[in-house]
This record gives C-alpha cells, sequence and structure tokens, in this order.
C-alpha cells in the first residue's frame, strides 16, 4: 500500500533507495507509529531521507501522498481494525493516569465521546470560556481549544499545545535546504566548509582536548594529548559583479559574500562591473577614484589561491569579445583577455552565476562567458555551490 508514496517521494526528487523503503516497511510491521499520524511523518522522514537538502522535498511528497489522514477519527480507526474492546481497555490501562481513565469513564468511551459532541453542538448556541462541559476555550472539556483532555477533539484553535492533533508536514520548516532553491547565508557557509582544507603546521603546541579525554579514560589518570595547530590552508580571491543587472541580485550576493568572510581566513575581494577589464575596485563608493589596476591583483596573489568570480555575465557581447566593447569606459583590451589571464594565474577558478541555470541557454553573453570558463558556471543554489567547491578542491 505504500508504493505509490515511494513513487511520489522518487517524482519529487527524494533520492530514496529500495533498501531504505524495505527498512520504512520494516519499522512499520514492528509498530513502531501506530495510529500516530505525527509519528507516521517523523518516522517515515527519518527512515527515507539521508540528507538534509531533501526534507522540503518530503514534506510536500508526504502531503500529496497522505493529504487529509490527519481529519481521520479513532473511530474511523478502530471500526477498520474492529479491535475489541477488553484489548482497548488494556492499552488505555498502560498509558493513562487513573485521572485520565476516570474522565474518560465519565464520558463514557470512544463511541459516546462522538455523540456528546454532536449533541452539544446542537446545544451551544454561542462562545464559551472555562468549564468542563461545553465547547469553548481554557477548559477541560474534551472539545474546544486551549484546554487539556485526554482524549479530545480540537475545535477553533490554529495550533497544537500538547501535540496531539497538530499536521506538521504542511509547516515545511525545511524549506531553506533545498539545494534548488536560492541560498540564505547560513546555507551558503554549509556549502562552503566543503571547500575547507586543512594542513598541520609547527610543533604538537595545541591541547587535543578529545584526545586528552579519550587517553585520561582509558588510563585512569590524566594523560595530556597536543597536536600541531591547525591552520584553514585555503587562500580564496573573490570577483563580484556589481551595478546593472546586478541590482537584482544584491541581497544574494551580500549574503554570498557575508558567508564567504566567515568561513575563510584568507580571503581577498574586489569589485568589477559586467566583465573584468584592465582595472578593479575595493569599495563602490570610490570605484573612479581608486581603481586597482588588475595587473596588480594578478601578481599580489600566488596560483595557490581559489579563484571565484560572481556575476550573472548578461551583458552585451561586445563586452566580452571586442576592445572597447565596455558601457562605461574605452576598455584597451577586450573582456576575454583579462577574464582569460585571470584562469592561467588561478588554475583553480569558477563562476558562480544567480540568474536561474534554466534560463542561460538564452542570453549570448552567458554562453561566451561559459565557454571561456570551460563550462565552470553553476547556479547560486545549495547544489551548485557544491559543484562548485568539489572542482575548486
Amino acid at each position: 500500500m505504500f508504493l505509490p508514496f515511494f513513487d511520489t517521494l522518487r517524482r519529487a526528487g527524494v533520492p530514496v533507495s529500495l533498501r531504505e523503503y524495505l527498512s520504512f516497511l520494516e519499522g512499520l510491521a514492528a509498530g513502531l507509529c501506530t495510529y500516530d499520524v505525527d509519528e507516521f511523518y517523523y518516522f517515515a522522514r527519518a527512515a527515507l531521507v539521508k540528507d538534509e537538502r531533501y526534507l522540503d522535498r518530503f514534506d510536500r511528497a508526504f502531503s500529496e501522498s497522505f493529504q487529509g489522514l490527519e481529519a481521520i477519527s479513532s473511530d474511523d480507526v478502530l471500526n477498520a481494525v474492529d479491535l475489541p474492546e477488553d484489548w482497548l481497555r488494556k492499552l488505555a490501562e498502560r498509558h493513562m493516569t487513573e485521572e485520565e481513565k476516570a474522565q474518560i469513564e465519565a464520558l463514557g468511551g470512544f463511541d459516546k465521546l462522538m455523540e456528546t459532541l454532536k449533541q452539544r453542538l446542537e446545544e451551544q448556541k454561542g462562545r464559551h470560556q472555562g468549564g468542563n462541559k461545553w465547547i469553548g476555550t481554557a477548559g477541560t472539556s474534551p472539545f474546544g481549544a486551549y484546554g487539556y483532555n485526554p482524549e479530545g477533539i480540537r475545535i477553533g484553535q490554529h495550533e497544537s499545545r500538547h501535540k496531539r492533533a497538530v499536521k506538521v508536514w504542511d509547516k515545511r520548516e525545511f524549506r531553506d535546504f533545498d539545494d534548488n532553491i536560492e541560498l540564505g547565508t547560513r546555507n551558503i557557509k554549509v556549502a562552503l566548509k566543503r571547500l575547507r582544507q586543512w594542513a598541520r603546521h609547527g610543533a604538537a603546541e595545541e591541547l587535543d582536548l578529545p584526545g586528552t579525554i579519550r587517553a585520561s579514560a582509558e588510563a585512569g589518570y590524566i594523560d595530556v594529548k597536543t597536536r600541531p595547530e591547525r591552520h584553514n590552508a585555503v587562500k580564496v580571491v573573490l570577483f563580484l559583479d556589481v551595478g546593472g543587472s546586478m541590482d537584482a541580485h544584491v541581497k544574494l550576493v551580500e549574503e554570498l559574500f557575508s558567508a564567504t568572510k566567515a568561513e575563510f581566513k584568507h580571503l581577498e575581494y574586489w569589485y568589477f562591473h559586467n566583465c573584468l577589464y584592465e582595472g578593479v575596485w575595493k569599495s563602490n563608493r570610490r570605484r573612479w577614484d581608486e581603481v586597482t589596476p588588475t595587473w596588480d591583483v594578478l601578481h599580489r596573489y600566488g596560483p595557490d589561491y581559489k579563484c571565484i568570480f560572481v556575476g550573472d555575465a548578461s551583458m552585451s557581447p561586445y563586452e566580452i569579445t571586442h576592445a572597447g566593447g565596455a558601457n562605461e569606459h574605452w576598455n584597451q583590451e577586450a573582456g576575454h583577455l583579462w577574464l582569460t589571464r585571470a584562469r592561467e594565474q588561478w588554475p583553480d577558478n569558477v563562476w558562480l552565476n544567480p540568474e536561474p541555470e534554466r534560463l542561460w541557454n538564452y542570453t549570448q553573453s552567458i554562453g561566451l562567458i561559459r565557454e571561456i570558463f570551460e563550462n565552470r558556471m553553476y547556479p547560486l543554489t545549495l547544489e551548485g555551490i557544491t559543484r562548485a567547491m568539489k572542482v575548486l578542491g
């Protein structure tokens, strides 16, 4: 019966394997989540999703497959499985306090619960606050909101307070993790961490706390361990396109810049407009007064640096192919020459594009940049940055 769910997950892009699906069925057969839709959701997510990037896709697939499942009542379940009353009573005795059992008995059991609800809906004429009978709020009646009853029906409450009737998968708290969406600073940091390479230098002077704890536990006395101090060996030079069509991507580029500064100790950054030419700058407010020759930048940072260009690559093709093609000044040499020089100086290089990848084939200049970078152009998504970091690594 769960094969359609398995198929929906695959169609939604969740890479669930047959082995994971079989483990999911084994858990159900073992009774890990019986007649509780929230438990079923959490168990299915734990069994079938192995990467946080797919949590949002799982939520959407789950909602599509089991829409309306949360509306199934206890009567529907009991009628379907035809469980003996004495079995249910014993199960209740195992999981309820004496007070809770007395409350259920006072109402008359599961069947009486639904009958009483219908009667009170017909009898009640207005809003009710507190108490233990009418459908209202802040009481102990089995019906209503913002109160408590061990077996109740929530009416008029926008959220769960005792976690007994909330449909959690439609919250979609994991949208940020989807690898096909544009990123926030947090997820950019996660992706950039894939590039971090650590090298050990110098004498063993840094305290190895985990090693000390482990060695002391094994020896029965304090056994201090040290290790070579760790330094982040990655060096990055970052070129950021600003102005013009990039204005639409300012927030995303700012987040990338913030995350990059946080992740890499050895980071150098420069601004350019549309294409790399003979000058770059550090401050956009003084871009005309304090321009640094690109030759100086090429000679300043060694080939051990990783080079990342960030821009939408959307411009007139002449800005790339011809001298004098730049739209703000007369460039003595074509932009493609400077890009080629940069790639030769820093062999580990990529271009990150904030434009959706599906639109790239419709812009001629993007095609030219991709050709210059030998298809090392990647979208600014979690999946795109992950691919780029693998190339740089």
